[in-house]
């Protein structure tokens, strides 16, 4: 038996394992489209190996088997040559791609166009060195959409040598790392709220911290309070094959903290703690006199458990 849970602040369509309460598909609104008759029922996630298997492309014309892929990191690059920040990000990940093999990292991209036309996709594919999946072979690329949730485009995931996800924000790691220093770029338990990640707030739930810090360095005590907190609930979900229900961010007196301040209607006050939840419209105060690391915990956990009231934002 499985339940069908319908979210329509996204909207989003999500099937669960009623037995278990696992998650069995979190893209349902593609499969929906993709399998109206309901072929590949329970809709299940399947490994990348298999999904991108056949033939992919290179810009020379030539095809090389996807089991070239084994053992390598890869980045899975969903883009299209008519999106302006696709191709910023083209340029960016050109220069990444080559750093990083030329430090001795096994790296490859596959590119998975959404292109309108092959036309297009010809184009704009002759300025990529690395592989792609043929426009011909639309399956596929759905598959691969539908696997990763794509619905919106650039994306960047990047795998491991076993296939397994590292990190779904590609784009960001690239644009925040150019000198490529933290490759394979593992998620970051806390976050730096800056121009560049900022995006991530819309993705789900995110607690904020924020602290009267003008320099980076600043920020450190920050950060290192709320760390072991965040790692803690990183490698619980992580366990559990789950992306993470709440991320984490430290913000200082800047122009993108102000905006945030400003959007959200939050008080100027420092430090302030804050859960906010854009996909709801919603925020969570924490109003207490010390911020403590047992102070955060127990506010994260009243969080996860819904027994904190949410204020409009």
């Amino acid at each position: 038996l499985q339940l069908c849970l319908l979210l329509s602040t996204v909207p989003s369509l999500v099937f669960v394992d009623a037995a278990t309460g696992r998650v069995v598909c979190r893209n349902g609104l593609l499969v929906v489209q993709d399998d109206p008759e309901g072929l590949e029922f329970p809709w299940g996630p399947k490994p990348f190996a298999e999904v991108v298997a056949g033939p992919l492309l290179k810009n020379t014309g030539q095809t090389v088997d996807s089991s070239s892929l084994d053992g390598t990191y890869v980045g899975v690059y969903f883009s299209a040559h008519w999106c302006p920040p696709c191709r910023t990000l083209t340029r960016a990940l050109l220069q990444s791609y080559h750093r990083v093999r030329e430090a001795g990292q096994q790296l490859e991209i596959v590119f998975v166009s959404a292109d309108r036309s092959e036309d297009s996709f010809k184009q704009y594919f002759s300025e990529m060195p690395w592989l792609a999946v043929p426009y011909s072979d639309q399956a596929r690329r759905s598959r691969l959409n539908r696997l990763y949730g794509i619905h919106g485009i650039p994306t960047l995931i990047l795998l491991d040598t076993e296939g397994q996800v590292i990190t779904r924000q590609g784009r960001i790691e690239v644009l925040n790392d150019p000198a490529c220093k933290r490759f394979p770029w593992h998620p970051q338990p806390v976050m730096k709220l800056s121009e560049t990640n900022a995006a991530q707030l819309h993705e789900g739930p995110c607690l904020v911290l924020f602290v009267d810090a003008e320099e980076e360095c600043e920020l450190q005590p920050a950060q290192q309070l709320i760390q072991p907190i965040a790692e803690e609930l990183l490698a619980i979900h992580k366990a559990k094959e789950e992306d993470t229900p709440l991320l984490f961010f430290v913000a200082g007196e800047d122009d993108m903290s102000d905006s945030l301040r400003d959007y959200t209607n939050l008080p100027e006050a420092a430090p302030l703690l804050t859960i906010l939840d854009m996909s709801a419209r919603a925020k969570y105060m924490c109003d207490v006199d010390e911020i403590t690391p047992t102070v955060v915990k127990q506010f994260v956990s009243d969080f996860l458990e819904e027994k904190l009231k949410p204020e409009p934002i």
